[in-house]
């Protein structure tokens, strides 16, 4: 069953100003809204701090193409029916239905990734501003009721076009992303506490996979707040430091290779984009004896790449 409960307390909204302002503005209007933009720009992040602000009810739903409407709405308990027959309390309330009761936001994940038929219930909800079950009856939504969408306009896979229905029915706030230095600012707030311009250099390399030719989509700050926390735990385990050149592109190429999606005219490996970006931002890797530290400069480091 699912339960309504406050959200929890989160990691700040950095940045993001104009779309908190635009966000509460039309929550607090009655209207509901769609957040659309790539992974990583804070679409979850900034609806949990809206909510956690204003101390509403926050129901979250994973939308996949497993969501269909009975497991969204609710469904009557077998095992109860059978003892007590089609009532009320033999309803199990899904997500929708708890939401609309308690007049909770109601948070849908990847929208674009739900059935159709489980989109229509949701045009209904918005349409009508209550939800008619078989053998249960109306289920009128509560003040304070809303449905915030979020989805990624650039994934392919698994998805389906939102249709004009939907549109109509909400407002859509676009989120880019980030300035470098608020995803910095990000970074550093989820990451350890590294040197300031190494960081900086590392929200560079990550900024440009949005920007390569051989690149579709690149990776967000995710990528780099994962290239600093990794760099960190390498560093600790060579005992070097953590600019360390060898063990930034060991990190690198863990944290963003997976992350970023090549054009499919393309020849090129997503190793070999990672490579190629971080020689372009940290340079060559140094001779073994420059400075007279290999620990420090990657000589000494275990393993290649």
């Amino acid at each position: 069953m699912a339960v309504a409960t406050p959200a929890p307390a989160t990691v700040p909204v950095v940045g993001r100003s104009r779309e908190v302002e635009l966000l509460v503005a039309a929550l607090e209007a009655g209207a509901h809204v769609v957040l659309e933009g790539p992974p990583g720009t804070g679409k979850t992040t900034l609806l949990r701090a809206v909510a956690d602000e204003a101390r509403l009810s926050f129901v979250f739903v994973e939308g996949n193409a497993e969501l269909t409407p009975a497991r969204l709405v609710g469904h009557f308990d077998p095992a109860q029916v059978l003892e007590r027959g089609y009532t009320p309390d033999t309803f199990v309330d899904g997500s929708l239905a708890e939401a609309l009761r308690s007049g909770a936001l109601l948070y849908v994940e990847e929208i674009n990734r739900i059935p159709e038929e489980t989109l229509n219930v949701l045009i209904t909800v918005m349409s009508e501003g209550e939800l008619h079950v078989p053998r249960l009856g109306r289920i009128v939504a509560a003040e304070g009721f809303r449905l915030v969408a979020a989805m990624n306009p650039f994934d392919a896979v698994g998805t389906a076009r939102i249709s004009a229905a939907v549109y109509d029915r909400v407002c859509r706030i676009a989120m880019g992303y980030q300035s470098a230095s608020d995803e910095a600012a990000v970074v550093a707030l989820r990451g350890p506490d590294v040197d300031e311009q190494w960081r900086a250099k590392v929200v560079s390399l990550v900024r440009r996979t949005r920007e390569h030719p051989d690149v579709h989509v690149g990776s967000s700050v995710r990528g780099a707040i994962d290239v600093v926390r990794i760099t960190a735990a390498l560093a600790a385990r060579r005992c070097c430091g953590i600019t360390d050149w060898r063990t930034g592109l060991d990190a690198a190429l863990v944290s963003l290779s997976g992350r970023i999606r090549l054009t499919e005219s393309g020849s090129r490996t997503a190793e070999d984009v990672v490579r190629e970006l971080y020689r372009a931002e940290f340079g060559e890797e140094p001779a073994p004896d420059d400075d007279g530290d290999p620990g420090e400069q990657g000589g000494g480091a275990p393993g290649g790449a």
